[in-house]
């Protein structure tokens, strides 16, 4: 999905932000300190950002000796460990922090995906991210869109043509912002038009194009859309759409879903990293939840 450079400069970005001009509290280590440390999560859900937390430990310090004990896109319980460092505990320190908010933020985004892919079993609709992403992290947000389950809408303005109701009122409507869009991109790019009611889903199904947004319409309407439509070009529902209401959504019969919380605002999947072994406090409550019989 993303070359290794790009990887590279996103989490060189982060190191720095971070780290500044060298991180103080380790500095009281010796650089000769060794030890080992667990990543364990604290919630359950589906991991992704393990290949992130591992390039992070090794840009800190490539002799670290990492371990994955979870697969990207597997589900985890509370007490799991995903992964294992060993080597210089000052290079460890100064990762942990970077490691750590790749993993949580990803696993968030792959962990509510999931939640809303599950939801809708059994239906003939797929579920997508929007462009609605944090500056510099839209390639990585995506790539957990994917491990959850979800499919990925346009990258960027580049790579196909979504009229919106601005560029539709600066031309004067559907009909024209259509005909000039598809003058300047040829046939080869697809055109998306949003349409906030029934008469402009009339008109963007006359102007031929390929993909009908349904912003923020109820679910009559939505049925109604669907039925005049009849499969002549996808529609895609977005706006409003919650945990409450997401597979009412998807019965009127649209083709697509798409949700910005996915990427805008969702929930972190919790991590901690320790030194040595499992924090004796955390490790018997736990055992007690029954949470340890699983991978910990």
């Amino acid at each position: 999905m993303f070359a290794t450079f790009q990887l590279n400069e996103i989490i060189d970005k982060a190191l720095a932000e971070d780290l500044g001009t060298g991180d103080l509290s380790s500095a009281i280590l010796p650089e000769s300190l060794q030890g080992y440390a667990q990543i364990y999560a604290k919630d359950s859900g589906v991991v992704a950002g393990l290949p992130m937390a591992t390039q992070v430990f090794k840009r800190v310090d490539p002799n670290l000796v990492i371990q994955l004990l979870a697969a990207e896109g597997e589900r985890v319980r509370p007490g799991n460990v995903v992964l294992e460092v060993e080597g210089s505990l000052r290079g460890v320190l100064q990762a942990e922090r970077t490691a750590l908010n790749f993993l949580q933020h990803l696993s968030g985004i792959a962990t509510a995906t999931r939640k809303a892919v599950e939801q809708l079993s059994g239906l003939n609709v797929q579920v997508t991210d929007t462009r609605k992403t944090l500056p510099g992290l839209r390639m990585l947000q995506k790539y957990a869109v994917q491990l959850g389950g979800g499919k990925n809408h346009r990258y960027g303005l580049y790579d196909a043509v979504m009229l919106k109701d601005n560029h539709i009122a600066a031309l004067g409507g559907i009909r024209q912002a259509v005909a000039e869009a598809r003058a300047k991109v040829g046939h080869m790019v697809k055109i998306e038009v949003e349409c906030e009611n029934l008469v402009q889903v009339e008109e963007a199904l006359v102007s031929g194009v390929d993909v009908i947004m349904l912003d923020n319409m109820s679910l009559e309407d939505m049925r109604a859309a669907v039925r005049r439509v009849n499969h002549q070009a996808l529609l895609e529902a977005s706006g409003g759409i919650r945990e409450e209401n997401l597979r009412q959504v998807a019965e009127t019969g649209v083709d697509l879903i798409s949700i910005g919380a996915l990427t805008h605002s969702v929930k972190v999947l919790d991590f901690s990293l320790d030194v040595g072994k499992m924090k004796p406090s955390a490790t018997a409550r736990w055992e007690k939840e029954g949470h340890m019989d699983d991978g910990a």
